[in-house]
């Protein structure tokens, strides 16, 4: 029987093994890779987890991978590193963006894309609105094979997916989109962003926007998209002022959550300037 007292940890050797570990652990179970959340945890209040399955020998986790229309990412990069590999692609720049404005350096370093997705507790990870934005699917390992979801479908799941279930790798289809990622932190670089904004599209030979998607992440306890917006920003060229009075008049479709940062009133009325930010970006 695991203390819980004093959590084990396992290093997995392969991924395999790391499933199978998560699997007779059960509930007591949980993958262990970055560790910038868990080792906060005391400072939450939170009770550890008895049992710890450590990620970081499985090469495989940390690989990015190009192929002809997609990216592989896999759940063990680091924010640091996606954003090296990202930094020269115009459609993926709100992935970049965001994995290399996110919390400071030292955390950059740490921690990783399958840490970001699937802390419940965590309404302010960068990556999640920047992935949504881009239509991201991800692939869920367990002892019966591999699932492959939308990210939209995972985030609604991810607290009742049950033990011995492994988030391994993200894909994301690469487009003539460009896209950009906007947050608002209250202070410094290194807070919480108290609003998060990330927006792609893609335009015709006139300028015209003929696909748009929009998610929003920090106001709500859920990261998700804005519909209304995106079917707002069709059909017209993108201009950062028409973008900021289009949210402005759809800003209605959230409600903010409170918080010991900021009040839920606030996070929404900020993302007018936020989709203003990003449609510049992309001007």
């Amino acid at each position: 029987m695991v203390s819980s007292t004093h959590p084990s940890l396992y290093m997995a050797p392969s991924l395999d093994a790391a499933v199978d570990a998560l699997a007779e652990r059960g509930k007591d179970g949980t993958p262990f890779a970055g560790g910038t959340w868990i080792m906060r945890a005391p400072v939450r209040h939170e009770r550890s987890t008895p049992a710890y399955v450590g990620l970081g020998r499985i090469a495989e986790l940390g690989h990015v991978e190009f192929r002809d229309d997609h990216v592989l990412l896999g759940a063990g990069v680091t924010h640091a590193r996606l954003a090296e590999a990202l930094r020269d692609l115009p459609d993926l720049q709100a992935l970049a963006q965001a994995a290399g404005h996110s919390a400071n350096p030292a955390v950059r370093r740490a921690a990783t894309v399958g840490g970001n997705l699937c802390t419940p507790g965590f309404p302010a990870a960068d990556l999640v609105p920047a992935l949504l934005c881009l239509d991201a699917e991800v692939d869920i390992a367990s002892r019966d094979g591999v699932e492959r979801l939308t990210l939209e479908r995972f985030l609604a799941l991810r607290g009742s997916l049950g033990p011995g279930r492994l988030l391994t790798r993200v894909r994301v289809a690469r487009s003539p989109a460009r896209s950009a990622h906007a947050r608002l932190p209250l202070r410094k670089a290194g807070d919480y962003p108290t609003a998060i904004l990330s927006l792609s599209v893609e335009r015709d030979g006139t300028g015209r926007v003929t696909q748009a998607r929009v998610a929003v992440g920090s106001v709500e306890p859920l990261a998700r998209r804005w519909p209304r917006l995106e079917a707002a920003l069709i059909g017209a060229p993108l201009d950062d002022a028409s973008a900021q009075r289009m949210a402005t008049q759809l800003v209605d479709d959230f409600n903010g959550r409170d918080g010991v940062d900021a009040p839920g009133w606030y996070r929404v009325s900020v993302l007018p300037a936020l989709a203003r930010r990003a449609a510049a970006a992309l001007c």
